[in-house]
């Protein structure tokens, strides 16, 4: 998943997440800091939503079901795996990919797991904490390796 992909994912659940939420056009308008007038044109798909306003839908509503759903999981961890590249984590504790991950590899106490929606990857430790994301699969597998070496000493 690009940012592209995620502009165009999260403009067509916009209106799912503003119903789930209870709010009018008015007040996701104000919570969103764009017009009422421009987010009608996203619901009705007449728009897309800029990068912006992804980013805001995914901070304030981190916990929709209708954007978890849409994009396997946490959509702060996909926004900012998506903007930086390359992400780690200062270990938080995930619910250790019980629903949207495949477990590609599990070596020397760290899991290397990737998402079936947005497909990037992460490695988390023994105790479900996240350590990397990237959509880089060459880049996840050198991080997982370095990891998993017999001298290596946590952060």
């Amino acid at each position: 998943m690009n940012k592209d992909e995620l502009i165009q994912q999260l403009s067509q659940q916009m209106k799912l997440v503003r119903a789930e939420y209870g709010y009018t056009q008015e007040e996701m308008a104000e919570k969103l800091g764009i017009s009422k007038k421009t987010l009608v044109q996203i619901e009705k798909g007449r728009q897309k939503a800029s990068w912006t306003i992804v980013v805001a839908l995914c901070a304030l509503f981190a916990n929709s079901s209708f954007l978890q759903h849409a994009l396997g999981g946490d959509p702060l961890e996909v926004v900012q795996t998506i903007a930086h590249t390359h992400c780690e984590w200062h270990k938080p504790k995930t619910w250790g990919g019980k629903v949207w991950w495949i477990e590609k590899e599990r070596r020397g106490g760290f899991i290397l797991q990737q998402n079936i929606i947005s497909r990037h990857y992460r490695i988390l430790d023994e105790e479900q904490r996240r350590w990397y994301s990237s959509f880089d699969k060459e880049y996840m597998e050198e991080r997982f390796d370095e990891l998993t070496q017999p001298n290596h000493k946590e952060k």
